[in-house]
């Protein structure tokens, strides 16, 4: 799959007359191929165990930078280690970048970068599966998978779902950011990073030189891209109902809102932005940051340290599961909050009373709540044990918070402190945890568990 998703960059660098980087990507290809097509002939397993299903969902987002590495350092000029770094960010559909001028680079590169989120966001997209499958109905719901469905069937439905739906969003958000913008690679590059919930701009001021028009219509298809994705084909083909019982897009409307009104309390009132500016930018950056798109018509440094406080809970929180976006993602904050709710209402009740805690119409039992505190606390744990790496290497402790948050998170908003000029051991912190908040961090624990390989699969 890899190889052929290789392809494309392939195909692109032929077009754009990039001939010294084609033929990285064809020996890209051919050694995908060399090792892919043994293992295809050997004998596909009964069952796939949930370890497994978690350690394929991290081996993929480890694979994909370590494979492009080789034409992304070309046709970018980057070292080894800012190529990583640009290639994860890709990946993982962050958006931090180690490029400072990217109208300079070569439109290959552009269109690689932009690719790679692409598929990077339909993986998680589909992926997620792995997370969601062996879990309860609360959560099983995204998927609208039947009990008596099996691992492989409910995933390739589910696949096949999104991927269709993915195709349309991408297919209308390239039609219309042409219309709007007026240039076919420009509108090209920002719709293949919208969708994804990306970030990356073939412009070094991302989204400030576009235009009104063009910024919020990025930024409208990347919250389309952070709603979830199986919900648009529930929807259209069968019940819209369904928008009535799931209602975390609301919950996600909601935050967009919320973020927006204090980023323009702050810009208006306290930094003295007028009025219209300060709407303009403060709905951009909180579409940009609870979303994790990470694109900005306005630098985040230019906030003050509230203003930038609320960037950063929006981009810990995060958008929908099963979408997109990165963060913890608002399901799980929902059935904490939601526990946390019935537990305050049962102090005040009798001895005998029985109440159990219900989201979208489905119980919440221990296991989700389990599930969901575990993927909060790994998120809290991995953005301070990053964030005291870069206070031990005496980077300014706001600035550092920040940019942790926005790799763990997978959004790519800077305070300017990511750049080439960035400790080596901090570059290599920060693809860590843009590799960690894609996958929710409990898959690369678990693919890096020793007990994941030398371990005995249990019976189908």
């Amino acid at each position: 799959m890899l190889a052929l998703l290789t392809a494309a960059p392939l195909i692109a660098s032929i077009l754009f007359g990039d001939y010294a980087v084609t033929w990285r990507y064809v020996v890209v290809i051919i050694g995908l191929l060399g090792v892919s097509w043994p293992l295809s002939r050997l004998p596909a397993p009964s069952g796939v165990q949930a370890n497994e299903a978690l350690s394929v969902t991290a081996l993929a987002f480890l694979l994909a930078p370590l494979v492009m590495l080789f034409p992304l350092q070309a046709s970018s000029g980057l070292g080894v280690v800012d190529a990583l770094f640009e290639a994860v960010s890709a990946a993982t559909t962050t958006g931090l970048s180690m490029v400072p001028d990217p109208e300079s680079r070569s439109r290959t590169f552009l269109f690689a970068r932009a690719w790679m989120q692409w598929y990077g966001g339909l993986g998680i997209a589909v992926l997620s599966i792995a997370l969601l499958m062996h879990q309860t109905a609360v959560v099983r719901r995204l998927i609208e998978a039947k009990s008596t469905d099996s691992f492989v069937t409910t995933t390739r439905v589910h696949a096949r779902r999104v991927l269709q739906v993915y195709l349309v969003l991408t297919a209308l958000a390239i039609g219309l950011l042409w219309l709007v913008g007026g240039d076919f690679h420009q509108a090209l590059f920002h719709a293949l990073a919208a969708v994804s919930t990306g970030g990356f701009s073939s412009h070094a001021d991302s989204l400030a030189s576009t235009g009104s028009n063009f910024a919020f219509a990025v930024l409208g298809f990347s919250l389309l891209g952070a709603v979830t994705l199986p919900l648009y084909y529930t929807v259209f083909r069968e019940k819209a109902s369904r928008l009535r019982v799931d209602t975390e897009w609301l919950w996600l409307l909601g935050a967009v809102g919320l973020g927006a009104l204090l980023l323009v309390a702050t810009l208006c009132w306290q930094q003295g932005l007028a009025f219209s500016v300060a709407a303009r930018e403060g709905l951009l950056l909180s579409l940009s940051a609870q979303t994790t798109a990470g694109f900005a018509s306005l630098a985040p440094a230019a906030l003050n340290d509230f203003g930038q406080g609320v960037l950063m809970t929006q981009m810990l929180v995060g958008g929908s599961a099963g979408s997109t976006a990165g963060g913890i993602k608002l399901l799980h904050l929902l059935i904490i909050f939601r526990v946390i709710q019935i537990t305050i209402r049962r102090a005040g009740m009798g001895p005998h009373a029985v109440t159990t805690p219900t989201l979208f119409g489905n119980p919440i039992d221990n296991q989700t709540l389990v599930n969901a505190l575990m993927v909060a606390v790994l998120f809290v744990l991995t953005v301070l044990l990053s964030w005291l790496v870069f206070l031990a290497h005496g980077m300014p402790p706001m600035a550092s918070l920040f940019e942790v948050i926005s790799a763990t998170g997978t959004v790519g908003l800077s305070t300017g402190l990511t750049g080439s000029d960035l400790p080596t051991l901090l570059k290599l912190v920060l693809c860590f945890d843009m590799l960690a908040g894609r996958v929710e961090v409990v898959a690369l624990l678990v693919a890096l568990s020793p007990g994941t390989w030398i371990g005995r699969r249990y019976a189908s």
